[in-house]
């Protein structure tokens, strides 16, 4: 545990485990490793946003509010950033970024970590879902893009999210309604009790005709739920969209030399892929499995 701790830093260490992590810590103890030389300012012109930031939209007021906090205080936490071909690319802090703009800023404190994508990935979905209220849609969305790019299971994915496999597998059930539909939930007008409810049904004209139904009424999820079943509408046959193919076995495998080179593996098509981070740390990485150079 050491060394991984020693090869990884204890931020890392959190957000590559099976547990569930908590961003404020994660973020918190990435700031505390931090060397007062690792935080830089960055010219807010030369950062892009997180290719894989699930939210869509954000909230003007809440921006605004944030902006003017800034113009008083400044920036009290950098933001994480990944150095890119021109640039940077956000990996938490787009709240931040977005204000910092609005308040008139050219520049912003930042650290700078190297990340894969499907941490990238996570990392936007988990300060989102944990910091501020992800629509629905946008949330399922995510849900699905990290189940297919990581190749967990549904099951790995809630445990490792602090979500239930049901509410997981609901989710996902938002991503088979109609466009129409998928918008007003996206737009708050009908809720994710009432979305549950409609994914199940198999006529999309119908899912729509109801979802406007409850828009015009002010239909209760109760009231909804109630038409359905008087109505016998014919359901949907359970639809996995996520093929969970996992290699039980490999995950294991995955496991084991995670705990004893100290940094995350990955096992796939006939090829195992161990990740460093300079040339000292593949030192380390060989030393532990043995391998020696002659000559060094």
């Amino acid at each position: 545990m050491e060394t991984k701790r020693r090869a990884l830093g204890k931020g890392l260490e959190q957000l590559f485990s099976n547990e569930v992590i908590d961003f404020d810590n994660f973020e918190n103890d990435i700031i505390k490793e931090a060397k007062s030389n690792d935080i830089i300012e960055i010219s807010l012109d030369e950062i892009r946003s997180n290719p894989y930031q699930p939210r869509k939209t954000f909230v003007d007021d809440t921006l605004k509010e944030l902006a003017e906090s800034i113009k008083e205080v400044g920036i009290v936490q950098p933001v994480l950033v990944k150095k890119s071909i021109k640039g940077y690319e956000l990996i938490a802090g787009e709240r931040r970024t977005k204000a910092a703009r609005l308040a008139g800023l050219e520049k912003i404190p930042a650290i700078i970590k190297d990340f894969s994508d499907q941490e990238m990935m996570e990392i936007a979905l988990i300060e989102n879902i944990q910091r501020e209220d992800l629509n629905p849609i946008d949330e399922a969305n995510a849900y699905e893009n990290i189940i297919k790019v990581s190749g967990m299971t549904q099951e790995e994915f809630a445990r490792k999210f602090g979500k239930s496999r049901s509410y997981v597998t609901n989710m996902l059930g938002l991503l088979n309604l109609p466009n129409n539909t998928k918008r007003l939930v996206q737009d708050k007008k009908i809720s994710m009790g009432h979305a549950r409810a409609l994914s199940k049904i198999e006529d999309n004209m119908k899912i729509d005709e109801l979802a406007t139904k409850v828009v015009v009424n002010s239909m209760s999820v109760r009231d909804l739920e109630k038409m359905i079943a008087e109505e016998d509408l014919p359901k949907k046959n359970k639809i996995v969209r996520i093929t969970e193919t996992r290699n039980i076995r490999n995950a294991i495998y995955e496991r084991v030399l995670r705990e004893k080179v100290g940094t995350k593996v990955k096992i796939g098509k006939r090829k195992v892929e161990i990740p460093f981070d300079s040339d000292k740390d593949l030192e380390r990485i060989l030393d532990i499995l043995g391998i020696r150079i002659e000559g060094e």
